[in-house]
């Protein structure tokens, strides 16, 4: 196996360790084991964990960023941010990414993480924009329902059938 197809299947790794356990929760040798190779070869394929998790945060984002392309093409306007709007909450029926990303987030306390975190957000941001062609209010007003739609799977909250849950997960009312 070449060390690129070595890097692919430690991102994997990371992205599920990283999304269960968190940064600090997470040892590098938990990652290294999962990808079926030793420790210092991780260290040979991501000089740090610090590393590896924002590689795992922009491969998140990415998948966001791709998920978004495809759903809007050919769309313009609303009919763009609804399809980009579905495939999101396609998405979120992963949990795993939807943790990683959640996971991302909060280790914005530290300045590098904060950085990756913050040029992956303002991509994201200006995709939806380019792709839509939408106001910058609509588009605000996506990211918002986006966050909301995070902390409702987050919670499960798919699982309740009150009113409040169901319109939280966007679920139509009865």
């Amino acid at each position: 196996m070449s060390s690129e197809e070595r890097r692919e299947d430690v991102l994997r790794a990371a992205v599920a360790e990283f999304a269960e356990r968190g940064f600090a929760g997470t040892s590098t040798e938990a990652i290294a084991r999962r990808a079926g190779i030793s420790q210092p070869y991780l260290f040979r394929l991501f000089p740090t964990k610090k590393a590896l998790f924002i590689a795992a945060a922009k491969r998140c984002t990415a998948r966001i960023k791709a998920e978004f392309e495809r759903s809007a093409d050919g769309l313009v306007g609303q009919e763009a941010l609804t399809a980009m709007g579905h495939a999101y909450m396609d998405l979120l029926t992963d949990r795993q990414w939807l943790l990683l990303q959640l996971q991302t987030y909060v280790e914005s306390h530290d300045p590098e993480i904060r950085d990756a975190a913050r040029a992956g957000f303002a991509d994201l941001w200006a995709t939806v924009g380019r792709l839509s062609g939408a106001p910058e209010e609509d588009v605000m007003q996506f990211f918002a329902i986006g966050m909301l739609l995070n902390t409702s799977a987050a919670m499960d909250l798919d699982e309740l059938d009150d009113r409040w849950a169901r319109l939280a997960t966007r679920r139509p009312l009865d």
